[in-house]
């Protein structure tokens, strides 16, 4: 099989065509399609149709072994790896996480080891809003003078999921005890170099996942991180998805940001599936 590769911004993103959600027989064809996404940041497929969940997390396992959800709540029955992302009631509780990611951020930067990539396919979409937007890290520190580099590479960011979990997700339930107990802070380095191509990225999350400039007190190390957030979230590295039913994208979390954006949860529904892959501690 042979596959189109179409750019979707000129700064992030490129649209695979001629490949379905079947995972590829030809080992080159495979390589082909991780260096398309390695290089671009993120992939999007379109025109799905119907995904079963076995099928899922076969496309996903091309690219690396999918990890458990943290918050089993939110997964769908029977499989603790998809993630569901809903406004859709059952027995009057939401069957998944709502309005989450509203922020710029990249994925579970509150672990350890955070996931190498996300994938999420939109099973039902509103008729407005919706859209997710998305960003290269990597050429936004690219485009920083190599003075402000050098400056930042040696700087770290301890995150603190159960500081900002209540702040950020006031219409969830508190977290469990044991939920509590398996969310040690974690401190993450604010440039990371990525394990497979070697370019640097700023590593800059979102308010969610609680981030403090170690070192800094905490005014100065928010103004910081607001600062380098708004350069790499700038047009020139930003792309906006505006979602269509049986549309899949994945993206690099250890070189993008993304940030969902609200519609009329009162109107519309919205269904997505989100797997995320293992990935490594940040260096």
């Amino acid at each position: 099989m042979t596959f189109d590769v179409r750019p979707l911004s000129p700064g992030i993103g490129v649209e695979i065509v001629g490949v379905g959600i079947s995972p590829l027989d030809d080992p080159g064809e495979v390589a082909r399609l991780r260096a398309a996404w390695l290089d671009s940041g993120i992939l999007l497929l379109r025109n799905l149709g119907e995904v079963t969940p076995a099928q899922f997390i076969a496309f996903a396992r091309q690219f690396g072994e999918p990890e458990h959800h943290d918050q089993v709540q939110f997964t769908l029955d029977g499989y603790p790896t998809i993630a569901l992302v809903s406004n859709i009631e059952r027995e009057g509780r939401p069957i998944g996480a709502t309005r989450a990611g509203r922020n710029w951020h990249s994925d579970s930067q509150y672990l350890r080891t955070p996931p190498s990539a996300s994938l999420l396919y939109a099973s039902v979409v509103p008729p407005d809003g919706g859209d997710t937007l998305f960003a290269n890290t990597v050429a936004a520190h690219d485009a920083l003078p190599a003075a402000r580099q050098r400056a930042l590479q040696s700087m770290r960011v301890t995150y603190s999921r159960v500081r900002a979990y209540a702040r950020s997700h006031p219409d969830r339930p508190p977290l469990t005890a044991r939920e509590i107990a398996n969310l040690p802070d974690v401190s993450h380095p604010l440039v990371r170099t990525h394990p497979e191509t070697g370019r640097r990225a700023l590593y800059v999350g979102g308010v969610q996942h609680g981030p403090r400039v170690d070192g800094m007190d905490v005014q100065a190390g928010d103004a910081l991180l607001d600062e380098l957030r708004s350069h790499a979230t700038r047009d020139a590295f930003a792309y906006r998805h505006r979602w269509r039913a049986g549309d899949l994208i994945m993206w690099d979390n250890r070189s993008t940001l993304h940030c969902a954006t609200p519609f009329d949860e009162s109107r519309f529904d919205r269904l997505m599936l989100r797997i995320q892959l293992a990935g490594t501690v940040p260096a």
